[in-house]
């Protein structure tokens, strides 16, 4: 049951991420690109989740997940933060 919740959150966030910068390229606003990034990012992380747990358990990938998280989350803040229109 695990393998299939990671691979629908990966679905998930791979969705949010086509949805926010799909309408960031019709509307423009800076905020959905920063956002669609953000999810490409926890894609990313879910995708590297199912590689940890599903594909190659004997390896401990929870550094990569941790820092590729790190990494959307921070590109997420900058947009919060710096990027304010």
């Amino acid at each position: 049951m695990g393998p299939l919740i990671y691979s629908l959150c990966a679905l998930a966030a791979a969705t949010c991420a086509f949805l926010l910068l799909q309408s960031y390229r019709r509307g423009g606003y800076r905020l959905l690109l920063w956002s669609g990034l953000c999810f490409v990012g926890l894609t990313l992380n879910n995708l590297i989740l199912v590689a940890d747990k599903v594909l190659v358990p004997h390896m401990d990938l929870s550094l990569w997940r941790t820092s590729v998280a790190l990494a959307a989350m921070t590109v997420l803040l900058y947009g919060l933060i710096w990027d304010a229109e």
